[in-house]
């Protein structure tokens, strides 16, 4: 009996295909991979309804819509319905590349009657998608990512793109992290680099109320101090912090973050404190200087090559009109004014 050893399944063609606001980052990830760069076209109706259609061919292609998720609620359901027409129109896979993921802090229920948002947001995007890949979510009381999403998830880590940053750019440097959790983080990207680091004690009152307590750092003196965080949201603990290295006759401070946010007027006035202020392309902003798609393009890459079949079949293709029984045509058709 002769035995054949059947070619291994062909990858399918991978789209990258960038939500509003997300074409930059879509084009430089599409580059790192020589993939194709996919279009969506999407507006508004009069009554505020979204309107959604992807310009570029899916079938049977593995589709990666690119979107950050910060300030989220502006934009999510155009999400959702992008994934849901790239299956429609027969995508190998649908996956979303998030390079900031948001609705991780409520991850319990801390007053009655509170919803747990980060459990509710991982159901929905689980429902849409195949695949989720972020880089460091802001995790609370989940060690991972799986307990949330029933859908594979990879958790990316930007803190070697930030020490090289760092390495490169800053003479002498003291790496300082926010709080005791940031400890393990912070240590990380000082051993990289060879330089000390210290920690800060965080005392949070609520969500813009923050005490910031230094401990001694004189044998650092004459150091540059670097401050580290995954993410700089409402701005506090950074600008509490810079506001007393000061004291401890350090000279203005650069600060180093994975995810900018900086709501408000919180760049502005941390920058008034700061030598530099520099993060990811995570979130677009003008503080960007560290670019994420060469670590989301290998891990990609290497992904498709090692992984199996992560398609789960919901339903079929979308059916074209001349598909259905005589008297069913004409009845798919909706006018829209």
């Amino acid at each position: 009996m002769t035995v054949r050893n059947e070619p291994p399944e062909t990858p399918a063609l991978r789209l990258i295909l960038p939500l509003p606001g997300n074409e930059t980052f879509a084009q430089r990830l599409a580059e790192e991979g020589a993939w194709e760069l996919g279009a969506l076209e999407t507006r508004r109706f009069p009554d505020g309804e979204t309107y959604v259609r992807i310009l570029s061919d899916v079938k049977d292609k593995a589709v990666d819509l690119v979107c950050t998720l910060a300030r989220p609620d502006d934009g999510f359901l155009r999400l959702i319905f992008a994934a849901d027409v790239a299956r429609d129109l027969g995508a190998h896979q649908v996956n979303l590349i998030a390079p900031y993921l948001s609705y991780m802090r409520q991850d319990r229920r801390f007053q009655p009657g509170e919803a747990v948002t980060s459990e509710s947001f991982a159901r929905l995007v689980s429902a849409s998608f195949d695949r989720l890949v972020t880089v460091d979510p802001h995790l609370h009381r989940y060690p991972a990512l799986s307990p949330l999403y029933t859908i594979p998830t990879d958790n990316l880590h930007a803190a070697p793109l930030l020490a090289d940053w760092i390495a490169a750019e800053i003479d002498r440097p003291l790496i300082i992290g926010p709080d005791e959790e940031s400890d393990q983080w912070v240590s990380a990207i000082a051993a990289r680099i060879g330089a000390p680091h210290a920690v800060l004690r965080k005392v949070r009152h609520g969500d813009r109320n923050v005490d910031i307590e230094l401990p001694d750092l004189s044998e650092w003196r004459g150091r540059r101090p670097v401050l580290a965080d995954d993410i700089a949201s409402s701005g506090h603990t950074l600008i509490e912090a810079t506001r007393q290295l000061p004291l401890q006759g350090f000279v203005r401070p650069v600060v180093a973050v994975v995810h900018g946010i900086f709501a408000d007027d919180s760049f502005q006035r941390l920058a008034e404190l700061c030598d530099r202020i520099v993060s990811t392309d995570s979130v677009p902003h003008e503080s960007n200087a560290v670019a994420l798609a060469p670590l989301i393009g290998e891990f990609i890459a290497s992904a498709a090559a090692s992984d199996g079949d992560l398609v789960r079949h919901r339903r079929p293709p979308e059916r074209l009109d001349n598909d259905l029984p005589p008297r069913a045509r004409g009845l798919t058709a909706r006018t829209i004014d």
